[in-house]
């Protein structure tokens, strides 16, 4: 069997250079598309800690004051 010309060779490693290139661009865009959908999970997640705090806020504005809470003794 003869040896591949030069020729030959570059032109096979053009050829897997390629298909690596492709390969990257897939695996690039399968990670933007997880970028984009955990951005939107992450804005989802900070409004709902927002609506949260928001109603612990208003929980904690209708408790009475410490001063107005009668103190509890020990029954033991």
């Amino acid at each position: 069997m003869s040896k591949p010309s030069q020729i030959d060779q570059v032109t096979a490693q053009v050829e897997r250079l390629l298909l690596r290139y492709e390969e990257l661009r897939r695996t690039s865009a399968l990670l933007a598309a997880q970028v984009a959908a955990l951005t939107q999970e992450r804005d989802s997640l900070k409004s709902r800690l927002g609506a949260a705090r928001a109603r612990v806020d208003a929980l904690l504005e209708r408790l009475p004051p410490v001063a107005d809470i009668p103190a509890q003794k020990d029954t033991q």
